[in-house]
């Protein structure tokens, strides 16, 4: 006697969701780069972090042309431990002399070139990153940049 199988909408469906979160997994757990950017990095890895220099411009309506610049991203957040490094692009501008305050870091970013400075964050708190050419709105700034350290 001959038997019959039949297959209805609702199981296919689950089994074809079933291949694919199988799939998923398959990908996944194969990928190491994925494995590697959800684990915690290792305490003495060095984290390298990109900024630039960016400059905004516009013309006032009797004529005047401001300017204001800022470092971009204006916010880090790194773990305490972390060590840490900098690697500044100028874009805009062509000197950005800066210190970060609490840190004892001086260092200068200019145009078409890459500043890099290194630290360990040992102390929780907030550092500010200041341009020294544009420390206020009277200089085309503020130009501060927050590094934020937590635990």
């Amino acid at each position: 006697m001959f038997k019959s199988f039949v297959i209805r909408k609702y199981h296919f469906v689950m089994v074809l969701g079933f291949l694919c979160i199988a799939f998923a997994a398959f990908l996944f757990l194969r990928n190491p780069q994925i494995l590697m950017t959800t684990a915690e990095p290792a305490a003495s890895a060095e984290r390298t972090i990109q900024l630039v220099t960016g400059e905004f411009k516009t013309k006032l309506d009797n004529g005047k042309e401001i300017e204001a610049y800022r470092w971009d991203p204006g916010t880090i957040v790194v773990r305490k431990g972390e060590n840490v490094k900098l690697s500044i692009y100028g874009v805009n501008g062509a000197s950005h002399p800066f210190i970060i305050e609490g840190l004892n870091i001086k260092g200068e970013v200019k145009k078409g070139k890459e500043t890099v400075v290194q630290f360990k964050a040992d102390q929780t708190g907030t550092y500010r990153l200041i341009c020294t050419t544009h420390p206020d709105i009277a200089h085309s700034g503020p130009m501060i940049a927050y590094i934020n350290v937590i635990e």
